[in-house]
C-alpha cells in the first residue's frame, strides 16, 4: 500500500481514497474503524482492543470474497460444476468459522461492555451480514 504524509481537507481525503484499489481500501476501512473505536475510548482495557481487533479482521480476503460471489451466482444461475460446487462449499465453510468468531468476539465485548449484542453492533456501527 502507497504511504502519503499529506494534510488534506476530509473532502480531499476522501477523492484520495476513492483512487485505491479494492484490497487497499478494504485495509484503509479496517484500519479507520479501528482509529474511531480507540478514540471513542483511547484507553480499552487489552482484553476489549484484542476482541475488537477479531471483529475487524473475521472477513474473506477481497479475492476470496469476489470468487465467493461468483460461484455463487454460478449456483443461482444452474451453471455450476460439481468442481466448483466443491469450492463453493468450501469457501461456505471457511466464511461460517469466520463469522462464527466474530460473533463469539462481539458477544465477549457485549459482556464486558455490559450491553446486548444488537446495542453493540449498533454503537460499532456494524450491520447485520446479509442471509444468503
Amino acid at each position: 500500500m502507497p504511504v502519503l504524509q499529506v494534510e488534506l481537507p476530509p473532502n480531499e481525503l476522501f477523492k484520495a481514497v476513492e483512487q485505491l484499489s479494492l484490497p487497499d481500501l478494504e485495509q484503509f476501512s479496517r484500519q479507520v474503524t479501528t482509529l474511531v473505536a480507540q478514540r471513542r475510548a483511547p484507553v480499552l482495557a487489552k482484553p476489549e482492543a484484542e476482541l475488537l481487533q477479531k471483529i475487524n479482521q473475521s472477513v474473506l480476503s477481497s479475492e476470496k470474497q469476489t470468487r465467493y460471489e461468483e460461484l455463487l451466482n454460478k449456483r443461482m444461475e444452474e451453471k455450476i460444476t460439481p468442481v466448483e460446487m466443491d469450492e463453493l462449499m468450501l469457501l461456505t465453510d471457511q466464511l461460517e468459522a469466520l463469522n462464527v468468531e466474530r460473533i463469539s468476539a462481539l458477544a465477549k465485548l457485549a459482556q464486558i461492555r455490559q450491553t446486548t449484542l444488537p446495542n453493540l453492533m449498533k454503537n460499532l456501527g456494524l450491520k447485520e451480514p446479509p442471509v444468503v
